[in-house]
């Protein structure tokens, strides 16, 4: 009898593990995937600040360009052409954090889609609430009176990890 016991609660240990190390292989894959939409990411920002670089040197040679003509512009002349600048300065960078946004949108409705995927197959792994169901609260009556766990074991016939395990599932070590 104690046998079968034994072999099912290897089989358990086993499909448990089992279960284990698929979750596991599920967020290694996972993460891998979330890494490389991170590379995409770090490009994109690399994209930008080139860009960013670009229109800065652009910007000194229109200060220079228009320090060199402001004799010969007007105020409002000298203000449109600031405007112009900056404009065709501004709107490259604003395509780029535009494709950032989407980008963030993208990954982070993906995390969520995985968080959840993950959540439910957390939540289909039944874990036994008893080991051998009316054992519990003779384990749990018998140690508040302060039986030891290796009494308890030989007393009921399971293995002292057993005790433990259902002291611990019901918060009691």
């Amino acid at each position: 009898m104690i046998d079968i016991k034994l072999i099912n609660i290897e089989y358990i240990v086993v499909a448990m593990a089992a279960m284990i190390l698929y979750l596991l292989y599920y967020v290694f894959t996972k993460d891998s995937e979330f890494n490389k939409n991170i590379r995409s990411v770090a490009s994109v920002v690399e994209d930008l600040n080139r860009e960013i670089f670009y229109l800065k040197k652009e910007l000194t040679e229109t200060k220079k360009s228009i320090k060199s003509n402001s004799s010969r512009m007007s105020d409002e002349e000298i203000y449109e052409e600031v405007e112009r600048t900056t404009y065709d300065m501004v709107k490259p960078l604003s395509l780029g954090v535009k494709r950032l946004e989407e980008t963030l949108i993208t990954i982070d409705e993906q995390m969520n889609s995985r968080i959840a995927s993950l959540e439910s197959g957390v939540k289909q792994i039944s874990i036994p609430t008893s080991v051998h169901g009316n054992d519990d609260e003779k384990i749990i009556s018998l140690f508040k009176q302060g039986v030891s766990l290796e009494t308890i074991s030989k007393e009921l016939h399971i293995s002292k990890a057993e005790v433990e395990f259902v002291l611990k599932i019901n918060k009691i070590k």
